[in-house]
């Protein structure tokens, strides 16, 4: 078998770079090959990423082995030290073909990442296999939440300009994309290293009149705190946004929030959820929500899992904390693992509740659905959906779904007459 594998791990962000680096490296003349894409959120993650690449060897014994990603942006020197990896290519370097194939003095080619001080936006016409398209708009973080590794993987916040941004989808729109995803590790910090620092909803705001042709618009995670004036109203009242966003909360105790130098309060975080949904009463909400945070308390812990219902989420990323050496939280009091992980399961198990008790809701209502795969799909607010007779669906495109049924974790809908 000789061809060009990609291997993604982590983030929506990384489902972009997969792509682009897939155009780079074959553009380069990379063709047998694996490409292993890692992220760094986690010690789980690592650990997987590192299986993967072990397993890759096995599968492709000749092909040579490519790790890159956050994880290889931090830790060069621990992938290029496994016999299975062939070269190690940074953030930054992975993205442009040629460092695929050069030659190398040693494995490893990873620059400073915080030295780099501008995005160049790569033009995407598709993504393999997918009906939804990434789009980046934006790189890095400013900020230094004290959990978090990313921002020494991915470097300072840098922006992709409105332009460039807006002929990358109308590429993609005539492509045949029906729904396009604005993705970044802060797309809240959209445009501060622009000039005339444009905010994220006046980004928004342009698309949608640059690119009238455009069917759906769903905006990645996002900043609670961060929202602008411009980017609530576009969610509020711009119907080709989709009533779903996903909100880094991270907890829902003001002292952890603190402790993990998060810029907004418990209050703030539920406030937004209630205006937001009484404007648009079909928005939902994801979060991402870290249990056992160091020195989290049974009574701190509670008021994350009273977050749910208080703020009426939907979608739950859940993570047990995990120790990332070089962060202060780090260095903090722990909580002990099995804590952590009963912690996750609880949290977890309220947002299948929660999850399944919004699917229920849903039975006897018209979707509107993006088929992604033949006879499935998710709807305007990202709930999976399998249709009861899925050979009589188009391949593509959006359709009108009536919904018939309800399981904990997916809708079943029938083609509308």
């Amino acid at each position: 078998m000789r061809e060009l594998q990609v291997i993604n791990f982590g983030c929506r962000l990384n489902a972009y770079e997969a792509q682009v680096m897939r155009d780079q490296a074959e553009s380069a003349g990379l063709h047998d090959a694996v490409i292993v894409n890692t992220c760094a959120v986690t010690n789980e993650a690592v650990r997987q990423a590192r299986q993967a690449i072990r397993k890759a060897r096995r599968q492709r014994p000749g092909a040579t082995i490519v790790v890159t990603g956050c994880a290889a942006q931090l830790e060069p020197a621990a992938f290029a030290a496994m016999d299975e990896v062939d070269r190690v290519l940074g953030n930054r370097e992975k993205l442009h073909g040629a460092n695929f194939v050069m030659p190398l003095d040693g494995k490893i080619l990873v620059e400073d990442i915080m030295s780099v001080e501008q995005l160049a936006g790569h033009l995407v016409p598709g993504f393999d296999g997918r009906s939804r398209a990434f789009m980046q708009v934006q790189q890095g973080c400013d900020h230094r939440c004290t959990f978090c590794i990313i921002p020494f993987a991915r470097g300072p916040s840098r922006s992709v300009t409105m332009g460039a941004i807006v002929q990358q989808i109308r590429t993609l729109v005539e492509n045949g994309y029906a729904e396009v995803v604005l993705t970044g590790v802060d797309i809240t910090a959209y445009g501060n290293d622009l000039p005339g620092r444009p905010s994220l909803g006046q980004l928004v705001r342009r698309l949608l009149r640059a690119v009238p042709e455009l069917p759906r618009l769903r905006l990645s995670s996002l900043d609670a705190v961060e929202i602008d004036p411009d980017l609530e109203q576009v969610l509020l009242y711009e119907e080709r946004v989709m009533p779903h966003l996903h909100l880094s909360l991270q907890a829902g105790d003001d002292l952890i929030l603190k402790r993990m130098a998060r810029r907004h309060s418990r209050a703030q975080a539920i406030d937004l959820c209630r205006r937001l949904r009484a404007g648009r009463p079909d928005m939902v909400f994801g979060a991402d929500l870290i249990a056992g945070f160091p020195t989290e308390s049974e009574v701190q812990f509670q008021n994350s899992l009273s977050l749910i219902d208080d703020c009426g989420l939907t979608y739950l990323h859940v993570f047990p904390y995990s120790e990332r050496p070089g962060t202060p939280a780090a260095r903090m009091p722990q909580v002990p693992g099995d804590e952590r992980r009963r912690r996750a399961a609880l949290l977890r198990d309220k947002g299948a509740a929660s999850l399944a008790g919004f699917l229920d809701g849903q039975v006897g209502r018209r979707q509107r659905m993006l088929l992604e795969r033949p006879g499935q799909g998710r709807s305007e607010q990202f709930a999976l959906i399998l249709l009861d007779q899925p050979a009589a669906a188009p391949k593509s495109g959006i359709v009108n779904v009536d919904i018939v049924a309800a399981t904990p974790d997916h809708l079943i809908g029938r083609l509308a007459a």
